[in-house]
């Protein structure tokens, strides 16, 4: 229901009128990487369930996981595992008062850009 005693105030602020910033864009992207690994979750349970029903299922299912497509599904589901990991860490400093300034914020931000991309190489060698 709209406020009649609204009168001409302005409207607050919204993203279209905030430039973005590097702790804006990495923290939205935290909350994607959290939501998108929901996805690759139930993929991962999906793929176990098959394994419990049969051989035939599983040999679809499983040709799936391992194809090109799947091993593309799977290794951005490991760089969002990483990223989403680093942001953990970057709250958790936050959280207890370091860290809070424009530019050592900044700092964390690109780290866990270049650091989730490095474990993510890392994790996929040792596979």
């Amino acid at each position: 229901m709209a406020d009649v005693n609204r009168g001409n105030r302005p409207l607050s602020p919204h993203l279209t009128i905030y430039k973005p910033q590097l702790n804006s864009i990495t923290s939205i992207l935290v909350r994607i990487t959290g939501n998108a690994m929901l996805v690759s979750g139930i993929l991962v349970v999906w793929w176990l369930m098959v394994a419990a029903s049969g051989p035939e299922y599983f040999a679809t299912v499983d040709g799936w996981v391992t194809s090109f497509l799947g091993d593309i599904v799977m290794s951005l589901s490991v760089l969002g595992l990483w990223y989403h990991a680093l942001g953990g860490v970057r709250h958790l400093v936050w959280d207890a008062g370091y860290g809070l300034d424009v530019e050592t914020s900044d700092k964390m931000g690109w780290g866990m850009l270049i650091g989730s991309v490095a474990l993510t190489f890392l994790t996929l060698i040792a596979i």
